[in-house]
């Protein structure tokens, strides 16, 4: 059975993971060390890969949003039950998705 510290740890180091990848993908989107490309093709090239990197960003900063909940949650004593029933998350879940907001049966209700 994880402790709350050990799920603490493990949503920090996820959260630096996630930065760090978050970090890259801007250098990348914004040319910072490499230029943008001259010839016309290569730049409609560059632009689809910033487009699908911008989609990664944008994914990652949602999971970096929702592990700061959860390591507030941690800190206010709520960490591992759901917000929407008040029920404890089954651990199983956790160990899976630290961040986890809701228990299986809510998270599966039609939004």
């Amino acid at each position: 059975m994880k402790t709350l510290e050990d799920y603490k740890k493990q949503l920090l180091e996820l959260r630096a993971d996630l930065t760090s990848r978050m970090d890259a993908i801007r250098k990348d989107t914004h040319h910072v060390e490499e230029p943008v490309e001259k010839d016309f093709a290569e730049q409609v090239v560059q632009r689809e890969n910033d487009d699908v990197l911008n989609a990664l960003n944008d994914d990652a900063q949602k999971t970096v949003t929702l592990i700061n909940n959860a390591l507030h949650r941690i800190e206010s004593g709520e960490f591992g039950y759901c917000l929407d029933c008040g029920d404890a998350i089954a651990e199983d879940r956790l160990n899976i998705v630290p961040f986890a907001q809701y228990c299986v049966k809510c998270a599966d209700k039609p939004k």
